[in-house]
């Protein structure tokens, strides 16, 4: 089992919770890392499956719209920079 594999297992929640139970919710840090690693890419299959059967849609949902609209305004920003310094 590669270091990855067993961080994720050591993270993983099911391990955590007497069986019958449902784990707590998500922490507001997963679901950002979550987030950005499913922007990017790199989301792996165990932390999807945890996220969609632990995770709420709507936590979600506000997560990716949040990040939609920083990584839009940075992007305009940088625009802007850019467009400035080269009219300087």
């Amino acid at each position: 089992m590669s270091p990855q594999q067993q961080a994720d297992a050591d993270d993983s929640p099911d391990e955590q919770q007497p069986s019958g139970q449902r784990p707590e919710k998500l922490r507001f840090w997963t679901i950002v890392l979550s987030t950005l690693a499913a922007a990017i890419g790199v989301q792996n299959r165990a932390n999807r499956e945890r996220d969609f059967e632990h995770g709420k849609p709507g936590a979600f949902i506000a997560a990716g719209i949040i990040f939609t609209v920083v990584f839009v305004a940075v992007l305009l920003g940088v625009v802007y920079l850019v467009i400035r310094s080269a009219a300087g």
